[in-house]
């Protein structure tokens, strides 16, 4: 087979990488401004730890908010690991990069989308017996790359 360059995984690593500057550079400096995050997860992630009442309340993904209080805010090559309160209740979790699904700071109008891993191709594998109605094509989608993500399901 031939050799080819993967520029969707290529993209997606730079993603995350640039999503590990940022919080690297926040849990040691703190939010500056008006900065504030979403960040929703794969809570199936075999190296996702939270409590166990909210795997239970968040079965398949998450969206945490990283702006008010945090503590025991560390970012390490393959994740972070933070302290947020639930209910005047704090919670450690740990997130991995490769759960991630989704980042965005809805104050300077920034997001990305992850794209599913290799774990969702298998799922998917069934449905090529699908019947499609004649004029429907089911165009392929590249794995593995990030994207611009719209910041309208954020808004209030």
């Amino acid at each position: 087979m031939a050799r080819t360059i993967d520029y969707g995984n290529l993209m997606h690593n730079a993603m995350r990488g640039l999503i590990q500057s940022v919080l690297t550079d926040v849990s040691r400096h703190g939010l500056p401004g008006n900065h504030h995050f979403f960040i929703t997860f794969d809570t199936t992630h075999p190296d996702v730890l939270i409590a166990d009442w909210l795997r239970a309340r968040y079965p398949t993904e998450m969206t945490i908010v990283i702006q008010n209080w945090f503590e025991n805010f560390d970012v390490t090559d393959t994740g972070f690991s933070i302290t947020l309160n639930f209910g005047n209740n704090p919670e450690p979790m740990v997130v991995p990069f490769d759960a991630l699904r989704t980042f965005v700071d809805p104050s300077v109008e920034f997001g990305l989308r992850f794209e599913q891993h290799e774990d969702d191709e298998d799922d998917d594998e069934g449905d090529d017996d699908a019947p499609l109605d004649d004029d429907e094509t089911t165009p392929e989608k590249p794995h593995h790359e990030a994207e611009v993500l719209s910041l309208d399901k954020f808004r209030k």
